[in-house]
C-alpha cells in the first residue's frame, strides 16, 4: 500500500467518526482532487507527492461541508456541474425524476418540445434536459441572486435560457406553450429544521430547502404556474419529500383542471415525484 492509500484509510476513519454518510468515498474522492487523478488511480500517486492538503480537505469535510463545495462540482447524470456556497447542490434521487421527464417529452409527438424548470438553482435539471432531448428548448427560472449566478455559469455556452423571476410569476409569454413543467422545489416543512443533515441545513440556501409548516406552501403555488404554462396534454413533473407520497397527487385535482395525477418511486423504491397532465378543454 502507498502512502496515499494509507492516508485515504486514516481519513475514512476520521469521516465516519464525524458521521459523514460515505466515508470512503468522500475520502476517495478528496484524495483523487486534491491529487490531481482519479479515483482509480490512487495507487499510482508516488509517495514523495503526497500532497499534504488532502488533510486541509478532509477537516472541512468532517466538519460537514458538503463534498461538492469542497471540489467545486457536482456531479448529475451525464454532467459535471459548477456549485458552491449559495446555491443548492443537486442530489442522485433528483437524476430518476428527470429520468422520467426526458421520457416523457420524448415519447410527445412535438419536433421542438419547450421545457420550463422552476427553482433551476445549479441548472441540473434544464441542462439535462437540454443536452438528452436535443430539439428542446429549455427555460431555466432562478430567483435567488446567490443561485443564478451559479445557474448561468453552467448554462453559458448551452442551448438553456435562464431567467431571473419568481417560479410563481414566471413566463407570462409563454402561458399555453409549455409541453412539460419540472421542478424540485423547496418541500421541507418548517417543523423539520432540526432532522435536516447538516451538510443541507448548514450550506444549502434555505430557500432552497423549507417551505411553509407541511413543506407544500410553493409546490401549491407551482401547481397554479404550471397550469397557466401548459398547453392542453401537457405534463408537470415535480420532486417532493418521500414522506409526502399521497399528499402531492391531490393538489394536482381534477377539480383545477388536471388528470392522471400520479405519484412514482426513486430507485430505492420511495415516493418521490408527483405527475399530471393538463385536462383537454
Amino acid at each position: 500500500m502507498n502512502l496515499l492509500l494509507a492516508e485515504v484509510a486514516q481519513a475514512t476513519q476520521r469521516l465516519a467518526d464525524a458521521g459523514v454518510p460515505s466515508p470512503r468515498f468522500d475520502a476517495e474522492e478528496l484524495a483523487a482532487f486534491v491529487h490531481g487523478v482519479k479515483r482509480g488511480e490512487l495507487h499510482r500517486v508516488p509517495d514523495a507527492e503526497f500532497d499534504a492538503r488532502y488533510w486541509e480537505a478532509i477537516a472541512r469535510r468532517e466538519a460537514r461541508e458538503p463534498l461538492q463545495h469542497i471540489t467545486g462540482r457536482a456531479f448529475f447524470r451525464y454532467l459535471e456541474l459548477q456549485v458552491g456556497p449559495g446555491v443548492f447542490v443537486p442530489r442522485p434521487e433528483t437524476e430518476s425524476v428527470v429520468g422520467w421527464a426526458i421520457d416523457a417529452v420524448r415519447a410527445m409527438d412535438v419536433v421542438e418540445p419547450v421545457v420550463v424548470d422552476l427553482c433551476s438553482g445549479s441548472g441540473a435539471i434544464a441542462l439535462a434536459m437540454a443536452q438528452e432531448v436535443p430539439r428542446s428548448r429549455v427555460h431555466a427560472v432562478e430567483l435567488s441572486d446567490d443561485a443564478i449566478e451559479w445557474t448561468r455559469k453552467n448554462a453559458d455556452g448551452s442551448r438553456v435560457t435562464v431567467h431571473q423571476g419568481d417560479a410563481l410569476t414566471a413566463l407570462p409569454e409563454l402561458d399555453g406553450q409549455v409541453d412539460l413543467v419540472i421542478s424540485n422545489p423547496p418541500y421541507i416543512p418548517l417543523t423539520e429544521w432540526e432532522y435536516v443533515a447538516p451538510e443541507a441545513r448548514d450550506h444549502d440556501p434555505e430557500m432552497a430547502l423549507f417551505s411553509g409548516e407541511d413543506g407544500l406552501d410553493t409546490i401549491r403555488g407551482i401547481e397554479r404556474t404550471a397550469h397557466r404554462l401548459l398547453r392542453p396534454g401537457g405534463l408537470v413533473v415535480i420532486e417532493h419529500a418521500d414522506t409526502q407520497g399521497g399528499q402531492v397527487p391531490w393538489i394536482f385535482t381534477e377539480e383545477r383542471g388536471w388528470a392522471d395525477a400520479a405519484d412514482h418511486p426513486d430507485l430505492n423504491n420511495r415516493p418521490r415525484f408527483a405527475t399530471a397532465r393538463k385536462a383537454m378543454p
